[in-house]
This record gives structure tokens, C-alpha cells and sequence, in this order.
């Protein structure tokens, strides 16, 4: 009976062993599932808003390029604007104006300076219906002789130019 008896003595304690050992080893399995879902929820909010900002990251590449599209577009009317004004400079004999008839001339580029100086107020969000500067206005009374149609005024008659 001692032996027998020391078999089965040994067996229970085994077995108790056995299933404390599986009850904490359960406990653990458990206790790392609901790390798991823990995790795994902190991954789905994590995947959710890389999703959010890849989308959103489109939609401003999207904008972007179109920005860059509009610019392209404008560059390429600012340079071939450059290019018409070379030309039309390369036409002009600015020497020869300036010696033939001065006061001529200057009207002539008083005014042009003038609108170009109003697109210029209207291409970067102003009105561009700045009033002509004082040195710039013709008095009342004189005639509208012009060889420039771009001035707004119709007037170069820079003879009667005021000048502060």
C-alpha cells in the first residue's frame, strides 16, 4: 500500500499541478486577448485617420497641381506679354523720338506707366482704378492730340504736363 498509495498521492499532486498550471496559463491567454483587442482597436483608429489623411492629401495634390496648372498658364502669358514688348521695343526708335519731339515722349510714357501700373494693381487683387497722379494730369482746356490710345485720358499733350 505505500508504494500504491505514493503513486496516487503523486498522481493528484500532478494533476493539481497540472490544472493550477493550465488555470494560469488560461489566465494569461486572457489577459493577452484583451491586450490583443485593445490593440487592435488602437490599430483600427490608427488605420481610420492614415486613411482620413491620404484622402485629404489627395484632394490637396489635386489642388496643388491644379494651382500649378493656373501658374504654368499664367507664366506663359507673362512671358509671351515680355516677348510682345521686346518686339514692339526692337520696333520702336525711342532715340529718335526723344530727339524729334520729348514732351511728345514723355506723355506717351507717362501714360503707358500709368495703365501699366493699374494692371498691375488689378492683377494683385486691387480695383485697378487708382486716379491718375497729379504729374500726370492733363489741366482742363487742352486738346486731346494722342498718338498713344492706351492712355486712358487720350491726352499726351505733355506740354501742359504738371509737374510738383
Amino acid at each position: 500500500m505505500g508504494v500504491l498509495s505514493g503513486l496516487k498521492l503523486l498522481l493528484v499532486v500532478g494533476l493539481l499541478a497540472g490544472a493550477g498550471g493550465g488555470f494560469f496559463y488560461v489566465k494569461q491567454l486572457q489577459s493577452n486577448l484583451e491586450i490583443m483587442r485593445l490593440n487592435n482597436a488602437k490599430l483600427e483608429n490608427a488605420v481610420e485617420t492614415t486613411e482620413k489623411s491620404l484622402a485629404l492629401l489627395k484632394e490637396d495634390n489635386i489642388r496643388l497641381n491644379n494651382l500649378s496648372d493656373q501658374l504654368t498658364k499664367d507664366l506663359q502669358k507673362a512671358e509671351q506679354y515680355g516677348d510682345n514688348l521686346r518686339n514692339r521695343l526692337r520696333e520702336l526708335d525711342l532715340v529718335q523720338d526723344a530727339i524729334r519731339d520729348s514732351k511728345d515722349l514723355e506723355g506717351r510714357m507717362n501714360g503707358a506707366t500709368a495703365k501699366l501700373w493699374r494692371e498691375l494693381e488689378a492683377a494683385t487683387g486691387g480695383d485697378g482704378n487708382s486716379p491718375l497722379p497729379n504729374w500726370l494730369l492733363v489741366p482742363k482746356g487742352t486738346g486731346d492730340k494722342s498718338s498713344n490710345t492706351d492712355r486712358e485720358d487720350n491726352s499726351t499733350d505733355s506740354s501742359s504736363t504738371k509737374t510738383n
